[in-house]
């Protein structure tokens, strides 16, 4: 059974940073993307920057542009997700998702953020920026 484990998440004050990881568990074939996304309270998941693995093109939220940076570590299989220059409105649950896909159902449903297109979510890492 493939797992995600997500850690890294604190509370921080704004101006801060952190790096969370995501370690995966039971892999039998590498996922085609991986994504991280948030939640805050009251708030529809959305997503944060995701990699996509054919081509290591990455993808990241408008929203943290120039402040969030996701990267693999290819021997572990783990990734990545740096946040720095946090804000308040960054507090939100950060979700690791993988994309255990075929290439054509990676072509079909689209790489960045689509929920549809990850199979495989963490259990979440929170994340609280003060003012």
């Amino acid at each position: 059974q493939v797992q995600l484990a997500e850690s890294g998440g604190g509370s921080v004050q704004a101006g801060g940073s952190l790096r969370l990881s995501c370690a995966p568990s039971g892999y039998t074939h590498k996922p085609m993307c991986m994504g991280w996304f948030r939640q805050a309270p009251g708030k529809e998941r959305e997503g944060v920057a995701s990699i996509y693995m054919g081509s290591n093109t990455t993808y990241y939220a408008d929203s943290v542009l120039g402040r969030v940076t996701i990267s693999l570590d290819n021997a572990k299989n783990t990734v990545f997700l740096q946040l720095n220059s946090l804000k308040p409105e960054d507090t939100a649950m950060y979700y690791c998702a993988a994309a255990l896909r075929t290439e054509g159902a990676v072509q079909t449903l689209g790489v960045g953020f689509g929920t549809l297109l990850y199979n495989v979510w963490g259990q979440g890492t929170q994340v609280t920026v003060s003012s």
